[in-house]
């Protein structure tokens, strides 16, 4: 049986930019590969169809203790979908729901995880949801949180922030990338090309070149502007609103920031995210996280 490679993430960090690098790289095209084609390499965990397969009861008819029970043979099924390695879009976090892993580890060959700065996720999570950042805030520190099922999509055992990426990251690992979205963001070629290398991929350099600006954020913004884009929320006005880092600077108060580094400064420190002004007795010295 094949196994699953996890591409994995707390919701807008930086899944789907990977996403369109990978795409970009392994299909190769001349022009920038369509983003609204992008599950032909890449499967998504919490989509209803797999589940459906095996129980034909919509998501919303499922309680917990059914996904769990189900979800086992749903990562069985993504695996047997492929003769190759299958590439798995996931938000759930690595811990278990209704006593069952939300993760098969049995399944899996290895994890690519994005993290980005809490601050910058919450502005783009409040855009992409169409709600305060005061509301973000709260819910990226709810412990357990998960999202709501629909007709499409099964729930995702998101958490808080910082167990999400205690979580994946907590304990590092052979197979185990770790990419910041800042360093896809500020240094995309040595990044990407570490991501190819932890896939085990010598391509040569215009081929990552072009892969990089295929999947750059001007590139999948002005696709969207085209053709628009299968993922985004009715709440959106589009979904590659911005992609700055450091946007949180001028969307935040000071009290707001002062409250997200106060409930996840230890996962903050790890990865260099806690601001000037904000650095505690606690707080370890800031570092680029390693893959």
């Amino acid at each position: 049986m094949s196994r699953i490679l996890w591409l994995a993430s707390y919701p807008k960090s930086g899944n789907t930019w990977l996403r369109a690098f990978l795409h970009n790289m392994l299909r190769n095209p001349r022009e920038p590969f369509d983003i609204n084609r992008m599950s032909e390499l890449t499967a998504g965990d919490s989509q209803a169809q797999w589940f459906r397969r095996l129980d034909p009861r919509p998501p919303t008819a499922l309680s917990r203790e059914d996904l769990a029970r189900l979800r086992p043979g749903v990562h069985a099924q993504i695996a047997e979908s492929s003769p190759d390695t299958v590439m798995v879009k996931t938000h759930n976090a690595l811990v278990e729901a209704a006593g069952v892993p939300m993760i098969t580890l049995s399944l899996t060959a290895g994890t690519i995880y994005v993290v980005r700065n809490p601050l910058d996720v919450v502005v783009s999570y409040a855009h992409h949801l169409g709600q305060s950042a005061d509301d973000i805030i709260a819910l990226m520190e709810t412990k357990g949180f998960e999202t709501p099922a629909t007709e499409t999509q099964v729930p995702e055992h998101h958490g808080d922030w910082s167990t999400h990426v205690e979580s994946w990251t907590g304990r590092n690992h052979a197979q185990l990338h770790v990419v910041r979205y800042e360093d896809m963001s500020r240094r995309p070629g040595p990044t990407f090309r570490a991501v190819a290398a932890f896939l085990g991929l010598k391509p040569p350099r215009e081929r990552i070149e072009r892969a990089v600006r295929h999947s750059s954020f001007r590139a999948l913004r002005a696709q969207e502007d085209r053709t628009g884009f299968v993922e985004r929320t009715p709440a959106q006005d589009r979904f590659f609103r911005s992609g700055r880092v450091g946007g949180w600077r001028e969307a935040l108060s000071e009290a707001q920031v002062r409250r997200v580094v106060e409930r996840h400064r230890a996962q903050m420190a790890r990865f260099g995210y806690v601001p000037a002004g904000h650095e505690g007795a606690d707080a370890a010295p800031e570092r680029a996280a390693a893959g």
